[in-house]
C-alpha cells in the first residue's frame, strides 16, 4: 500500500471503520453486493459493507488519544527551515486526489467513457428488441416493481434462445436468466443473479483472436480502496477478483484514478457498470495481450487542499519552494503502523523474536481508547477465558485479523500458534514486519540527519548499478544527501560504516535480534532487507492559496466533474477560510503524508489531525 497512501483522517461525526488491517476485504464465498435503492432518483447504489461505526465523532477522538503519533515511531526531522503552520488534511475525501503515473510516465486520466467501436459479436446486440434492453436495464438498476423480467419465446428455436440467454447475462452484468413455462408456453426470465451462483466461474464467451485477451480501463473510484473496488466489480460482472490486475493499490479516504485490467470482460460489459455503481466511473477502454503487475507504476501525482490553514504568505511560498527545490525526508508514513495503542511494528518485533504468545496477546489483549462493541467483548473474553471459540463467539465479523486469528487458535490450539497465525492471509502477515522494518528505518534516519545533516559523508551507501556502496571521504566530496541510502535491516543488506550504521546493531541487540542472523525458521518471516533514499524530491510541483467560505464544498475539479461540463470550483477572494492547494508528483513507495508534514512541519497522525478536526469543527 505504500504507493500512494494517504492518510486517513476522520470525517466529522466519526469514520466506520472495520477490524485493522482488513477492514476492506469481502467475503467471496456467497455474499452478492449489498445494495440500496436512492429513493430519489431510482439509482442503485453499493453500500460500504461494513457493519458497525466507531460511533459518534467524540467517541474516535476517544480512541484516538492512545493513538500513535509521529514521535512514536521515528519520524522526528525535517529538512526545510521555514516555520510552520497548521491545516486541516483531508476534511474531505474530496480534498485529497490521487492520479497514477503509468509505466510511460504518463498521468492516468478518466476522460473518455465510450466502448471502442470494435464489436466482436453483434449478434449480442440484436437478439433483443430496444424496449427489451430498456426493460433489461431498469431491471438492472432496481427501478422497475416486478423483480424480472420476462420474453416469451415460444416461437423462438433453441439456437435463439440460447442467444436470448447469451446476450442478457452479456449485456447486463448481475442479471441471470432461466427458461420457465407456463400455460404452454416457454418464456424466458432475467432476474438478479444470487451469490453463489453469480461467482462462478466466468462464462466462456467467443473471443476474437485478434483482439488482446485483457480489456484495460481507467477506474475512477470515490471513498473506496482498490481492493474493495475490485471486489464490487467482480461480484457484478460475475468473476472473480483474480481476473482483474492493476499496478498499485490506493487508499480509501481520496479520489484515486488508476488504470486496470480485466481478463475477457469487454468494454461493453464494463461501461454498463457505470449505470449501476455510484462512486465509480470507468472509461478509456482498449484491448492489450498482457494484464498489469505491482509496480510497473512511475508513481502517483497528487492533487490535494489543506484547508483552514494559519500560515503566511512569505510562510507558504517559503514552505513550498523548500518542497520543490530541496524535498522532504523518505519517511514511512503513519498508516505503516496502524491506529491503536498497540502498533503493528512492535507485533512484527515479536513474530521475529519467534515469541508467538507475545503475538497472540498483542493481537488480541484488551487495548485503552474506544474500539468497536464487540471488538471490545472479544478482547474481553479472550482476556478472561483464553478460549478462542468462545471469543470468535462475540465476532459478527470473522474475516478481521482477530477473527481469523481465532479461528486458527481454534481448529490448531495453542500448541501450533504458527500454524494458526497462519490463518492470517500472507500479506497481512508480512505487513507485521515490514511495519517493524520500518520503525527501525525511520529511527535510524532521523540519527543520521541529526549526526550528519543534509550531506553525503564517509561512510554512507550509495548505489550503483542496483548494489550499495560505501562512500569514502572524497567520493563524499562528490555526491549530495540526493545520492544517499539507508538500509531497510535484513540478511542481505550491508550498513554504513559510520557510528550511525552501528547504530542498526544496537538497536536490534536491544529487542533480542541478532542483526548476523536475520533469517527466520518460518521461511516467510526471514528478512531480506533493502535499501531507501533519504531524501525524495516531488516533480510537477505547484500550489496556489485559495479562500472559500463553505467547508462542505469541494474545492478540487475532478475528471467525472470534468467529463460531465461542470463548471470548476469558483474561489470567493474575500472567503472567511484560506486554504492551501498543491499538486506534485512522487515515485512508488513514497507518502504524500511525508511531503505535506514537510510543508506543514507538524505531526500528520491521525490522533493530532483528528484534534485539529475537533477543534476547528467545535
Amino acid at each position: 500500500m505504500a504507493d500512494a497512501e494517504p492518510m486517513q483522517v476522520p470525517v466529522p461525526g466519526g469514520e466506520k471503520r472495520a477490524c485493522p488491517a482488513l477492514e476492506e476485504e469481502v467475503d467471496h464465498s456467497s455474499k452478492r453486493p449489498r445494495v440500496q435503492k436512492d429513493e430519489k432518483n431510482g439509482e442503485l447504489l453499493e453500500e460500504d459493507g461494513e457493519v458497525e461505526a466507531v460511533g459518534s465523532g467524540e467517541a474516535f477522538a476517544e480512541m484516538m488519544k492512545h493513538g500513535l503519533t509521529e514521535l512514536d515511531v521515528g519520524i522526528l526531522k525535517f529538512v526545510s527551515e521555514h516555520k510552520g503552520f497548521s491545516g486541516i488534511l483531508k476534511e474531505r475525501y474530496s480534498d485529497f486526489v490521487v492520479h497514477e503515473i503509468n509505466k510511460e510516465g504518463k498521468i492516468v486520466r478518466l476522460d473518455d467513457l465510450s466502448v471502442p467501436a470494435e464489436q466482436p459479436d453483434q449478434t449480442e446486440s440484436q437478439v433483443l428488441t430496444e424496449e427489451q434492453k430498456q426493460e433489461m436495464e431498469r431491471l438492472q438498476q432496481f427501478k422497475n416493481k416486478e423483480d424480472s423480467v420476462s420474453i416469451e419465446v415460444a416461437d423462438y428455436t433453441k439456437e435463439k434462445r440460447t442467444l436470448v440467454h447469451k446476450a442478457i447475462k452479456t449485456l447486463f452484468p448481475g442479471l441471470e436468466t432461466k427458461t420457465e413455462e407456463r400455460e404452454g408456453k416457454k418464456f424466458i426470465v432475467a432476474y438478479h443473479a444470487a451469490g453463489k451462483k453469480a461467482l462462478a466461474a466466468p462464462r466462456k464467451h467467443s473471443w476474437p483472436k485478434s483482439r488482446g485477451a485483457f480489456c484495460h480501463f481507467v477506474l475512477y473510484k470515490e471513498n473506496k480502496d482498490t481492493m474493495e473496488a475490485i471486489n464490487v466489480l467482480s461480484k457484478f460482472l460475475r468473476v472473480r477478483p483474480n481476473a482483474f490486475s492493476y499496478m498499485g493499490t490506493k487508499d480509501k479516504r481520496a479520489i484515486t484514478v488508476q488504470e486496470i485490467a480485466v481478463l475477457k470482460i469487454t468494454a461493453e460489459r464494463l461501461s454498463h457498470l457505470n449505470k449501476c455503481l455510484v462512486n465509480f466511473k470507468l472509461g478509456n477502454f482498449c484491448y492489450k495481450k498482457h494484464p498489469l503487475k505491482l509496480g510497473e507504476l512511475q508513481g502517483n501525482h497528487f492533487t490535494v487542499v489543506i484547508r483552514n490553514i494559519t500560515g503566511t504568505a512569505e510562510q507558504i511560498q517559503q514552505a513550498m519552494t523548500s518542497l520543490r527545490d530541496t524535498g522532504f525526508i523518505n519517511y514511512y508514513g503513519m498508516q505503516r503502523f496502524g491506529t491503536t495503542a498497540v502498533p503493528t511494528y512492535q507485533v512484527g518485533k515479536a513474530i521475529l523474536q519467534d515469541n508467538w504468545n507475545e503475538v497472540i496477546d498483542l493481537i488480541l489483549k484488551p487495548r485503552p481508547g474506544a474500539e468497536k462493541g464487540y471488538l471490545v467483548k472479544c478482547r474481553e473474553e479472550w482476556a478472561q477465558s483464553q478460549d478462542p471459540e468462545a471469543a470468535l463467539k462475540k465476532l459478527p465479523v470473522k474475516r478481521c485479523v482477530e477473527g481469523q486469528l481465532l479461528r486458527g487458535l481454534s481448529m490448531y490450539g495453542k500448541k501450533n500458534i504458527v500454524t494458526a497465525f497462519a490463518m492470517i492471509p500472507r500479506n497481512n502477515r508480512l505487513m507485521y514486519i515490514h511495519s517493524y522494518q520500518s520503525f527501525m528505518w525511520n529511527t535510524m534516519v532521523s540519527r543520521r540527519i541529526e549526526a550528519f545533516g543534509l550531506k553525503a559523508v564517509e561512510g554512507d551507501l550509495v548505489l550503483r548499478g542496483g548494489t550499495a556502496y560505501i562512500l569514502s571521504a572524497a567520493e563524499a566530496e562528490t555526491h549530495s544527501i540526493q545520492d544517499v541510502v539507508m538500509p531497510l535491516p535484513g540478511f542481505d543488506v550491508i550498513y554504513p560504516t559510520h557510528h550511525v550504521g552501528k547504530g542498526y546493531r544496537e538497536m536490534l541487540s536491544a529487542d533480542n535480534l541478532d542483526i548476523d542472523n536475520m533469517r527466520h525458521r518460518v521461511k516467510d518471516y526471514s528478512l531480506a532487507g533493502a535499501y531507501r533514499r533519504i531524501l525524495i524530491k516531488p516533480s510537477d510541483v505547484s500550489w496556489e492559496v485559495i479562500n472559500y467560505d463553505d467547508h462542505r464544498v469541494s474545492l478540487v475539479h475532478t475528471d467525472v466533474e470534468k467529463l460531465e461540463n461542470q463548471p470548476a470550483p469558483v474561489f470567493n477572494k474575500e472567503g472567511k477560510y484560506r486554504a492551501l492547494g498543491m499538486e506534485f508528483s512522487l515515485p512508488p513507495s513514497t507518502y504524500a503524508t511525508m511531503a505535506i508534514r514537510e510543508v506543514l512541519k507538524m505531526d500528520t497522525s491521525i490522533k493530532n489531525q483528528t484534534q485539529l478536526n475537533t477543534s476547528w469543527l467545535n
